[in-house]
């Protein structure tokens, strides 16, 4: 089974996401921020990580080069989910190591591809 850690602080965008997940078969864990986020994965490895980019604490830019820079999470594969929808911002978040991003509201066929896609790759 295929874990996924969801990383947001909208309860709701985070409730919205988990349950569309886990009606597909998917383990599920959330977390609020960045630091919630980095306390999980130093005690739990998912198979990917989405996240947001503006939150408190610790936004999803720096939370994603955490992720990258460590040598424990660094193959985890991060999708970036965001209102910020310039290209800049994609450009962005791919810069800070993203292997994915979209934009919300992002249509559920679409993400769910994504997740594919990233999974895939990764085994």
């Amino acid at each position: 089974m295929n874990s996924v850690l969801i990383v947001d602080d909208s309860v709701t965008v985070r409730e919205m996401i988990a349950d569309q997940l886990r009606q597909i078969g998917f383990e599920v864990a959330v977390a609020a921020d960045g630091v919630d986020a980095i306390a999980q994965l130093q005690t739990s490895l998912p198979d990917l990580v989405i996240t947001d980019i503006i939150m408190p604490r610790m936004n999803g830019y720096e939370l994603c080069r955490w992720i990258k820079s460590d040598p424990r999470t660094h193959s985890i594969p991060v999708m970036m989910c965001s209102i910020k929808s310039e290209e800049f911002d994609r450009y962005w978040g791919i810069k800070q190591g993203a292997d994915a991003y979209v934009t919300k509201p992002c249509p559920p066929n679409e993400m769910m591809n994504a997740i594919q896609v990233l999974l895939n790759q990764r085994h």
